[in-house]
């Protein structure tokens, strides 16, 4: 057996042994087809046939490891050194758990097109390195193996993911980022836009006062968004509305309620008050555009209609603010 400790450092690739190799070998095989069946565990609700890929690839590690079990037992016995691919020094690394729980599906199959191309490296260096004609031939035979992965993972694909299928994943995808960030943003984003335009502008025409008009601003969008964020969160689990976590809605409605306040109140640092104010005017004039193509790009509300929603609706409640300023 051989110990590595945080102390001793890691070993470096030409210092091991063949039996050491095939250790290593073991370990990895058994590592990545954990990855594959998490993956597939990870996408079996939004994309199963995706996930009967990463299942049917995991079939195919484990495969690979009998047969580096079968080489091993017969070289060198049962007793399998302990030795994994941290152990290593330059060894290609996998993330741990907690960092592949968030990836998308297209960031699934980079890190499983990464992987499978760390591992033909590796075979390939391992094979050059031993002398032993079984072994160097059985790790030849895996390299070529992992090299021809992604054509596996693409007959795979055939077999599993059709076009029809992988456009209803892509659409399912679409469809819950928009369910979990878009909407509940772009709620926040009209709600911190427009609801702000009066008190600020009310405020600013009132007062004549700059800073404080911006103290009014920050004020009322950091309220605003603390609102719109709790409110979101509280007002739906997302398990039976499928719209996701409520943790990432809430976050989502309240930064985009506090951003679409703050636009126009930020100008109001400027100490001159027709500069500050025309400034603000033209930040309003972006946001409420903003919103109308956001409207358009995610929710398929027709451009103009959207935009005579919003410009107009945003207009009036920023007339409302000035007119009550001066009165």
């Amino acid at each position: 057996m051989f110990g590595f400790s945080l102390s001793a450092g890691k070993r470096s690739f030409d210092s091991l042994s063949e039996q050491e190799i095939l250790g290593l070998a073991i370990s990895s095989e058994e590592d990545d087809a954990r990855i594959y069946l998490a993956y597939a565990d990870q996408l079996r609700a939004n994309a199963p046939q995706s996930a009967k890929v990463f299942e049917d690839m995991a079939e195919v590690e484990h495969t690979h490891r009998n047969m580096l079990i079968e080489m091993h037992r017969e070289r060198f016995g049962e007793r399998i050194p302990l030795i994994r691919r941290d152990h290593v020094r330059g060894f290609y690394d996998r993330k741990p758990d907690w960092l592949r729980k968030n990836q998308t599906l297209d960031q699934i199959r980079t890190e499983a097109e990464m992987m499978e191309q760390g591992a033909y490296r590796f075979y390939m260096a391992a094979a050059q390195k031993t002398s032993d004609a079984g072994i160097r031939k059985l790790l030849g035979d895996l390299a070529l193996a992992e090299q021809g992965h992604e054509q596996i993972a693409g007959m795979l694909g055939e077999k599993h993911v059709t076009e029809e299928a992988k456009t209803e994943e892509d659409q399912g995808a679409r469809r819950q980022f928009i369910l979990t960030y878009v909407q509940p943003g772009l709620a926040g984003l009209m709600d911190g836009s427009v609801s702000t335009l009066a008190p600020i502008f009310a405020a600013a025409f009132a007062t004549g006062d700059t800073w404080s008009t911006f103290l009014i601003g920050l004020s009322a969008s950091v309220g605003a968004g603390i609102s719109m964020g709790f409110t979101e969160a509280a007002h739906d689990d997302g398990k039976l509305s499928g719209r996701g976590s409520p943790v990432k809605r809430g976050l989502a409605s309240g930064i985009m309620t506090a951003l679409g306040g703050l636009g126009h109140a930020l100008p109001y640092l400027i100490p001159h008050f027709w500069t500050a104010t025309i400034t603000a005017a033209i930040v309003v004039f972006f946001e409420l555009w903003a919103i109308a193509f956001i409207q358009n790009r995610y929710m398929e509300t027709p451009f103009w209609r959207a935009a005579m929603q919003v410009v107009l609706g945003g207009s009036l409640v920023l007339a409302a603010g000035v007119l009550i300023g001066q009165g």
